[in-house]
């Protein structure tokens, strides 16, 4: 069976320590940071591995609340607030910024690993049910059929090649989130050793095929140091 990848980022050693041993019994493998940056540049290159992220709300250079906004806009990943702010506010604008949950230290390990358990199962029966409610996406001139993997441009269908349909499907399934150019080469059939610079030929050639300009996008805004973004702005 696969392990799911969590990160964890916690500034108490010890506590880091007991969270991963006790999440690795339960089919979790956990990666975690004590320093904010360092977890956040990690999460830039590899967000596609994560499934959640458990996040502590004091520490060093960074507050917690600040690095949960950070990390959602760069992937909507469920994120669980593991902290010893009890109080209510800390509680009422966390759950207002949109956190699946929220832990008061101390707790019992277990007790995180059921609800780390409700809430990606939760999250995933969302993605399920938002792909069955909308077998069609329209966004500006694009008419995207979820249902048969088609993309049409003023009703007539564009002709991908299927990298380029594994791509372009790929930006659809995180709009207005970055996907890395190492997220393309994971999650497609390029070679694990494709150059960027391929990849970049690929997204100019999506761009060309549904009229978009890289030098004044309504579609694909290139995110340097980082890769690609889906926009749909309503």
């Amino acid at each position: 069976m696969n392990m799911k990848n969590v990160l964890l980022i916690e500034d108490d050693l010890v506590l880091q320590t007991l969270i991963c041993d006790f999440l690795e019994c339960y089919n979790y493998a956990c990666t975690a940071y004590s320093q904010p940056i360092e977890a956040l540049g990690d999460f830039k290159k590899n967000h596609s591995e994560y499934v959640i992220v458990i996040l502590d709300l004091s520490l060093p250079k960074m507050d917690g609340f600040d690095l949960f906004k950070k990390l959602k806009e760069i992937k909507d990943i469920p994120i669980i607030i593991s902290t010893a702010r009890d109080d209510m506010g800390n509680k009422i604008y966390g759950f207002e910024l949109g956190v699946d949950d929220y832990l008061t230290k101390p707790y019992e390990p277990r007790e995180l690993v059921l609800r780390i358990d409700a809430i990606l199962k939760r999250f995933n029966i969302k993605k399920e049910k938002t792909y069955e409610n909308n077998k069609e996406v329209k966004i500006n001139d694009l008419l995207i059929d979820l249902n048969k993997n088609k993309v049409f441009l003023e009703n007539y269908e564009i002709e991908f090649t299927k990298i380029e349909l594994e791509i372009f499907f790929m930006f659809i399934s995180n709009i207005n989130k970055i996907v890395s150019r190492e997220d393309i080469i994971n999650q497609t059939s390029l070679n694990k050793n494709t150059k960027n610079r391929t990849i970049d030929t690929h997204v100019s050639n999506i761009r060309f095929k549904i009229n978009d300009n890289p030098k004044k996008s309504k579609y694909i805004k290139s995110v340097w140091g980082l890769g690609y973004k889906f926009i749909n702005e309503k």
